[in-house]
């Protein structure tokens, strides 16, 4: 990121959390960093401690950041790729408003359209650029958090493990129970479940 007297041009680096399981919302966060942050990479690549651990240091450490979401009303009404796209607009808005962002850095293949500022994809860009591996941390640490807060309003369904994710014991859950509000009804596994 290049840096000029003012403290610009700044680049904000784009991440969501969620996209794939089959309930709960998918949350984005952007991220505006000065520096890379030393142990930040791709929230795949680290342990929930580390990521945990990485929370305060990014907040602590970042020009500006916000947090975006879509709910699950909202993923089953647009679709998951749209829903995703307004959980971006919505993090990046939330930098914008207190920081002029140049450009954004979107982590994947395709970017949202109506965003406050140019903006590139790149692909494995939670790898590769600290800002976007920063924003997945907060994606990812904020997501999981609300996901374990779900597992006590709805238990019986494994949230606090799986995160909402396809796993075998979901399916199970999701079978002998039936879906419950947060489920995407959307998804191709909650329809069958559901008789649809």
């Amino acid at each position: 990121m290049t840096e000029g007297t003012d403290g610009g041009p700044w680049v904000a680096g784009v991440d969501e959390a969620g996209r794939g399981p089959w309930a709960g919302p998918v949350v984005a966060a952007a991220v505006v960093l000065r520096a890379p942050i030393p142990g930040v990479t791709d929230s795949k690549r680290l342990t929930a401690r580390a990521r945990e651990q990485a929370v305060p240091v990014i907040r602590g450490q970042a020009v500006a950041w916000a947090l975006g979401r879509a709910e699950v009303e909202e993923i089953d009404a647009l679709n998951i790729r749209q829903a995703t796209f307004l959980a971006m607009r919505r993090a990046l808005a939330g930098v914008s408003a207190s920081l002029p962002v140049a450009e954004a850095l979107v982590d994947g293949r395709e970017v949202p359209d109506e965003l406050p500022c140019p903006a590139r994809p790149v692909v494995g860009g939670d790898a590769a650029e600290p800002a976007i591996a920063a924003a997945s941390v907060l994606a990812k640490t904020q997501r999981d958090a609300e996901m374990v807060a779900l597992d006590e309003r709805y238990p019986g369904y494994g949230f606090a493990r799986h995160k909402g994710y396809g796993t075998a014991a979901h399916r199970q859950a999701l079978e002998a129970r039936g879906a419950c509000p947060i489920h995407r009804r959307s998804f191709a596994p909650v329809r069958r479940v559901l008789g649809g």
